[in-house]
């Protein structure tokens, strides 16, 4: 049959996904932390100054980003390394 894959691999498909668009969520909340990082400019000094103000903090971001993604990847290699070489 055309298309056909295990039940486990769909949730671990699904599951990827999910942890890879958090990830990239993390990435969008923390730009402009990294934005001032590398840049630096006086814009966005007061980019960061005005975040902060309304309550900004991007500890949430690289923590919960880096953790999501420590899991993401630790998932993705025990998946690789003993279920999909088994049919």
């Amino acid at each position: 049959m055309i298309g056909k894959q295990s039940t486990a691999k769909t949730v671990f498909l699904l599951a990827s996904m999910v942890g890879w668009l958090l990830v990239g969520a993390a990435l969008m909340y923390l730009f402009p932390a990294i934005a001032d990082g590398a840049v630096g400019s006086d814009l966005t000094h007061l980019w960061m100054t005005n975040l902060a103000r309304s309550g900004y903090n991007p500890t949430l971001g690289w923590l919960g980003g880096g953790l999501t993604l420590a899991l993401t990847l630790v998932g993705n290699w025990v998946w690789y390394q003993y279920a999909e070489g088994k049919r």
